[in-house]
Protein backbone atom coordinates (compact mmCIF):
# COMPACT_ATOMS: atom_id res chain seq x y z
CA UNK A 1 0.00 0.00 0.00
CA UNK A 2 1.37 3.73 -0.99
CA UNK A 3 0.46 7.27 0.28
CA UNK A 4 -0.45 9.74 -1.96
CA UNK A 5 -2.49 12.98 -2.75
CA UNK A 6 -5.31 13.23 -5.48
CA UNK A 7 -4.15 16.10 -7.98
CA UNK A 8 -7.22 15.40 -10.77
CA UNK A 9 -10.39 14.01 -10.87
CA UNK A 10 -11.96 13.40 -14.14
CA UNK A 11 -14.46 11.33 -15.84
CA UNK A 12 -14.57 8.86 -12.37
CA UNK A 13 -10.88 8.62 -12.42
CA UNK A 14 -8.47 10.45 -10.39
CA UNK A 15 -4.56 10.92 -10.69
CA UNK A 16 -2.89 10.50 -7.55
CA UNK A 17 1.37 11.74 -6.86
CA UNK A 18 2.62 9.29 -4.50
CA UNK A 19 4.23 10.91 -1.64
CA UNK A 20 7.94 9.98 -3.39
CA UNK A 21 6.95 12.61 -6.10
CA UNK A 22 7.74 10.26 -8.88
CA UNK A 23 5.17 7.93 -9.76
CA UNK A 24 1.42 9.45 -10.95
CA UNK A 25 -0.85 6.65 -11.25
CA UNK A 26 -4.71 6.93 -12.78
CA UNK A 27 -6.90 5.42 -10.18
CA UNK A 28 -10.01 4.03 -9.29
CA UNK A 29 -11.64 4.15 -6.42
CA UNK A 30 -12.61 0.80 -4.49
CA UNK A 31 -16.26 -0.39 -4.99
CA UNK A 32 -16.66 -0.48 -1.31
CA UNK A 33 -15.85 2.83 -1.16
CA UNK A 34 -18.33 3.91 -3.83
CA UNK A 35 -21.00 1.56 -2.32
CA UNK A 36 -20.23 3.39 1.54
CA UNK A 37 -20.63 7.04 -0.07
CA UNK A 38 -17.54 7.83 0.37
CA UNK A 39 -16.72 10.77 -2.46
CA UNK A 40 -13.23 11.21 -3.82
CA UNK A 41 -11.63 14.97 -4.17
CA UNK A 42 -8.65 16.41 -5.43
CA UNK A 43 -6.47 17.05 -2.51
CA UNK A 44 -7.55 13.96 -0.61
CA UNK A 45 -4.89 12.14 0.90
CA UNK A 46 -5.42 8.56 0.12
CA UNK A 47 -4.25 5.13 0.16
CA UNK A 48 -3.34 3.30 -3.08
CA UNK A 49 -2.77 -0.23 -4.18
CA UNK A 50 -0.65 -0.26 -7.29
CA UNK A 51 -1.48 -2.69 -9.97
CA UNK A 52 0.94 -4.37 -12.13
CA UNK A 53 -0.10 -2.29 -15.04
CA UNK A 54 0.68 1.14 -13.28
CA UNK A 55 -3.26 1.40 -12.63
CA UNK A 56 -4.41 2.29 -8.94
CA UNK A 57 -6.89 1.44 -6.69
CA UNK A 58 -8.05 3.74 -3.84
CA UNK A 59 -8.33 1.84 -0.95
CA UNK A 60 -9.32 4.80 2.09
CA UNK A 61 -9.83 8.21 1.89
CA UNK A 62 -8.12 9.85 4.81
CA UNK A 63 -9.86 12.23 6.99
CA UNK A 64 -9.84 15.98 5.87
CA UNK A 65 -8.69 19.00 7.46
CA UNK A 66 -11.00 21.38 5.24
CA UNK A 67 -13.30 21.46 2.28
CA UNK A 68 -14.81 23.12 -0.08
CA UNK A 69 -18.14 22.74 -2.29
CA UNK A 70 -17.45 24.94 -5.18
CA UNK A 71 -14.63 24.33 -6.30
CA UNK A 72 -14.51 20.97 -4.88
CA UNK A 73 -11.41 20.26 -3.17
CA UNK A 74 -9.96 18.90 -0.06
CA UNK A 75 -7.64 19.97 2.29
CA UNK A 76 -7.14 23.58 1.02
CA UNK A 77 -4.87 25.69 3.81
CA UNK A 78 -5.11 28.81 2.01
CA UNK A 79 -8.19 30.41 -0.70
CA UNK A 80 -6.01 32.53 -3.39
CA UNK A 81 -9.79 34.59 -4.42
CA UNK A 82 -8.52 36.31 -7.68
CA UNK A 83 -9.75 39.46 -8.98
CA UNK A 84 -9.37 41.55 -11.59
CA UNK A 85 -8.87 45.76 -11.66
CA UNK A 86 -10.38 46.00 -14.87
CA UNK A 87 -11.17 43.56 -18.29
CA UNK A 88 -13.88 42.44 -16.56
CA UNK A 89 -14.76 45.37 -14.10
CA UNK A 90 -14.41 44.02 -10.52
CA UNK A 91 -17.44 42.14 -8.87
CA UNK A 92 -17.30 43.34 -5.02
CA UNK A 93 -20.79 41.54 -4.70
CA UNK A 94 -19.36 38.02 -5.49
CA UNK A 95 -15.41 38.90 -4.30
CA UNK A 96 -17.02 39.40 -0.62
CA UNK A 97 -18.73 36.04 -1.22
CA UNK A 98 -15.53 34.03 -2.10
CA UNK A 99 -14.00 35.80 0.73
CA UNK A 100 -16.65 35.06 3.33
CA UNK A 101 -16.97 31.34 2.19
CA UNK A 102 -13.30 30.70 2.52
CA UNK A 103 -13.26 31.74 6.03
CA UNK A 104 -16.88 29.90 6.87
CA UNK A 105 -14.41 26.78 5.51
CA UNK A 106 -11.65 27.44 7.63
CA UNK A 107 -9.64 28.50 4.95
CA UNK A 108 -7.28 31.43 5.42
CA UNK A 109 -8.26 33.96 2.16
CA UNK A 110 -5.68 35.65 0.06
CA UNK A 111 -6.89 38.52 -2.12
CA UNK A 112 -5.27 39.35 -5.24
CA UNK A 113 -5.93 41.90 -7.37
CA UNK A 114 -4.75 40.80 -10.72
CA UNK A 115 -4.23 43.31 -14.30
CA UNK A 116 -2.37 46.02 -12.37
CA UNK A 117 -1.17 46.93 -15.59
CA UNK A 118 -4.30 48.04 -16.70
CA UNK A 119 -5.29 50.40 -14.04
CA UNK A 120 -3.30 53.23 -12.24
CA UNK A 121 -1.34 52.66 -9.17
CA UNK A 122 -4.34 54.90 -7.43
CA UNK A 123 -7.11 52.94 -9.05
CA UNK A 124 -5.10 49.83 -7.72
CA UNK A 125 -5.18 51.26 -4.44
CA UNK A 126 -8.47 52.02 -4.44
CA UNK A 127 -10.16 49.13 -4.78
CA UNK A 128 -7.36 47.14 -2.44
CA UNK A 129 -7.41 49.56 0.71
CA UNK A 130 -10.85 48.83 1.67
CA UNK A 131 -9.51 45.24 1.90
CA UNK A 132 -6.28 45.50 3.95
CA UNK A 133 -8.21 47.98 6.05
CA UNK A 134 -10.46 44.96 7.19
CA UNK A 135 -7.59 43.09 7.45
CA UNK A 136 -7.66 40.75 4.61
CA UNK A 137 -3.74 39.68 3.67
CA UNK A 138 -3.59 41.92 -0.30
CA UNK A 139 -1.60 41.00 -3.19
CA UNK A 140 -1.56 43.47 -6.21
CA UNK A 141 0.04 41.58 -9.70
CA UNK A 142 -0.01 41.59 -13.09
CA UNK A 143 0.16 38.54 -14.95
CA UNK A 144 1.50 40.29 -18.17
CA UNK A 145 4.00 42.82 -16.82
CA UNK A 146 5.12 40.37 -13.52
CA UNK A 147 4.16 42.43 -10.99
CA UNK A 148 3.52 40.92 -7.57
CA UNK A 149 4.80 37.56 -8.80
CA UNK A 150 7.37 36.91 -6.21
CA UNK A 151 5.45 38.08 -3.35
CA UNK A 152 2.92 35.99 -4.54
CA UNK A 153 4.59 32.67 -5.25
CA UNK A 154 6.10 33.59 -1.45
CA UNK A 155 2.62 33.49 -0.37
CA UNK A 156 2.31 29.85 -1.72
CA UNK A 157 5.28 27.75 -0.39
CA UNK A 158 4.23 24.93 1.17
CA UNK A 159 1.04 25.55 1.45
CA UNK A 160 -1.87 23.45 -0.28
CA UNK A 161 -3.66 26.88 -2.40
CA UNK A 162 -6.63 27.33 -4.66
CA UNK A 163 -7.44 29.84 -7.01
CA UNK A 164 -10.80 30.91 -7.38
CA UNK A 165 -12.54 33.70 -8.77
CA UNK A 166 -15.08 34.36 -11.73
CA UNK A 167 -13.73 33.73 -15.28
CA UNK A 168 -11.81 36.06 -17.12
CA UNK A 169 -9.81 37.50 -14.23
CA UNK A 170 -6.63 35.67 -15.15
CA UNK A 171 -5.96 32.80 -12.74
CA UNK A 172 -4.73 30.60 -15.19
CA UNK A 173 -2.22 33.70 -16.56
CA UNK A 174 -1.28 34.07 -13.42
CA UNK A 175 -0.11 29.94 -12.64
CA UNK A 176 1.39 30.18 -16.24
CA UNK A 177 3.61 32.89 -15.40
CA UNK A 178 4.28 31.04 -11.59
CA UNK A 179 5.08 27.94 -13.49
CA UNK A 180 5.54 28.07 -17.51
CA UNK A 181 5.47 24.85 -18.08
CA UNK A 182 1.98 24.20 -16.16
CA UNK A 183 0.66 26.00 -20.01
CA UNK A 184 -2.75 26.27 -18.44
CA UNK A 185 -5.32 27.59 -21.09
CA UNK A 186 -6.15 31.14 -21.20
CA UNK A 187 -9.22 32.71 -23.04
CA UNK A 188 -10.40 36.62 -23.47
CA UNK A 189 -12.83 38.26 -21.84
CA UNK A 190 -16.22 38.46 -23.72
CA UNK A 191 -16.71 42.34 -24.87
CA UNK A 192 -20.70 41.35 -25.27
CA UNK A 193 -20.70 39.74 -21.79
CA UNK A 194 -17.99 41.54 -20.07
CA UNK A 195 -16.74 38.21 -18.47
CA UNK A 196 -14.43 35.93 -19.36
CA UNK A 197 -14.76 32.15 -21.09
CA UNK A 198 -14.40 29.20 -18.92
CA UNK A 199 -10.79 28.14 -19.36
CA UNK A 200 -9.82 25.68 -16.57
CA UNK A 201 -12.02 22.08 -17.12
CA UNK A 202 -11.38 19.95 -14.32
CA UNK A 203 -10.23 20.62 -11.07
CA UNK A 204 -6.58 19.84 -11.05
CA UNK A 205 -3.75 20.32 -8.03
CA UNK A 206 -0.26 21.39 -9.50
CA UNK A 207 3.17 20.99 -8.05
CA UNK A 208 5.10 23.68 -6.87
CA UNK A 209 8.96 23.51 -7.31
CA UNK A 210 8.99 25.49 -4.28
CA UNK A 211 6.83 22.87 -2.37
CA UNK A 212 3.17 23.49 -1.70
CA UNK A 213 0.18 22.53 -4.65
CA UNK A 214 -1.94 25.33 -6.10
CA UNK A 215 -5.13 23.85 -7.69
CA UNK A 216 -6.53 25.48 -11.09
CA UNK A 217 -10.45 24.92 -10.74
CA UNK A 218 -13.34 25.99 -13.09
CA UNK A 219 -14.35 29.54 -13.42
CA UNK A 220 -17.57 29.86 -11.16
CA UNK A 221 -19.63 33.12 -10.84
CA UNK A 222 -22.30 32.23 -7.88
CA UNK A 223 -21.91 31.23 -4.31
CA UNK A 224 -24.36 29.13 -2.15
CA UNK A 225 -23.60 30.78 1.22
CA UNK A 226 -27.05 29.64 3.13
CA UNK A 227 -24.67 27.15 4.95
CA UNK A 228 -23.62 29.93 7.22
CA UNK A 229 -26.20 30.99 10.29
CA UNK A 230 -27.42 34.12 9.63
CA UNK A 231 -26.43 34.45 13.80
CA UNK A 232 -22.64 33.57 12.88
CA UNK A 233 -22.59 35.55 9.49
CA UNK A 234 -20.42 38.64 10.98
CA UNK A 235 -17.75 36.23 12.55
CA UNK A 236 -16.74 36.08 9.06
CA UNK A 237 -16.85 39.72 8.30
CA UNK A 238 -13.16 40.52 10.33
CA UNK A 239 -13.73 44.52 10.06
CA UNK A 240 -17.39 43.56 11.59
CA UNK A 241 -16.12 40.78 14.20
CA UNK A 242 -12.88 43.12 15.67
CA UNK A 243 -16.15 45.58 16.48
CA UNK A 244 -18.88 43.09 17.99
CA UNK A 245 -17.82 43.52 21.49
CA UNK A 246 -18.44 47.19 21.33
CA UNK A 247 -22.12 46.92 20.77
CA UNK A 248 -24.62 46.99 23.38
CA UNK A 249 -26.39 43.92 22.72
CA UNK A 250 -24.74 40.32 22.40
CA UNK A 251 -25.71 38.44 19.01
CA UNK A 252 -26.18 42.19 17.88
CA UNK A 253 -26.86 41.77 14.16
CA UNK A 254 -25.73 45.07 12.87
CA UNK A 255 -28.77 46.23 11.15
CA UNK A 256 -31.21 48.41 13.55
CA UNK A 257 -30.28 47.77 17.07
CA UNK A 258 -29.17 50.65 19.04
CA UNK A 259 -25.71 51.31 20.04
CA UNK A 260 -24.08 49.16 17.67
CA UNK A 261 -20.33 49.77 17.16
CA UNK A 262 -20.57 48.56 13.46
CA UNK A 263 -22.95 51.15 12.36
CA UNK A 264 -21.74 53.74 14.11
CA UNK A 265 -18.14 52.87 12.45
CA UNK A 266 -19.82 52.90 9.09
CA UNK A 267 -21.00 56.02 9.75
CA UNK A 268 -17.10 57.21 10.95
CA UNK A 269 -15.16 55.72 7.83
CA UNK A 270 -14.24 52.79 10.27
CA UNK A 271 -16.08 50.49 8.39
CA UNK A 272 -16.48 51.05 3.79
CA UNK A 273 -19.90 51.23 3.27
CA UNK A 274 -20.21 48.47 0.25
CA UNK A 275 -18.29 45.96 2.20
CA UNK A 276 -21.26 46.64 5.03
CA UNK A 277 -24.04 46.84 2.52
CA UNK A 278 -22.68 43.27 1.28
CA UNK A 279 -23.00 41.96 5.20
CA UNK A 280 -26.53 42.87 5.31
CA UNK A 281 -27.46 41.72 1.71
CA UNK A 282 -26.46 38.61 2.34
CA UNK A 283 -28.02 38.41 5.90
CA UNK A 284 -31.06 39.26 4.40
CA UNK A 285 -30.71 35.79 2.04
CA UNK A 286 -29.62 34.06 4.67
CA UNK A 287 -32.59 35.09 7.24
CA UNK A 288 -35.04 35.05 4.16
CA UNK A 289 -33.83 31.42 3.61
CA UNK A 290 -33.91 30.24 7.32
CA UNK A 291 -37.70 31.37 7.75
CA UNK A 292 -38.34 29.17 4.32
CA UNK A 293 -36.68 26.05 5.81
CA UNK A 294 -37.93 26.07 9.66
CA UNK A 295 -41.50 27.55 8.15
Amino acid sequence: MQHGIVTRAIGGYFRVMLDDGRVVVESRPRGRLRKDGVAVLVGDRVDVAVQPDGRGVIEHVHPRRTQLVRPPIANVDQAVVVMALADPPPNYGLLDRLLISAAAADITPLLCWNKADLVSQDEADEAAGPYKAAGYKVIVTSAKSATGLASLRRALQGRVSTFAGPSGVGKSALLNRLHPGWKRETGAVSRKLGRGRHTTRAAELLALPEGGFVADTPGFSTLDVRNIPAARLSRYWPELDRLAHQCRFPGCRHRAEPDCAVRRAVDEGGVHPRRYQHYLDLLDEIEQWEARRYS
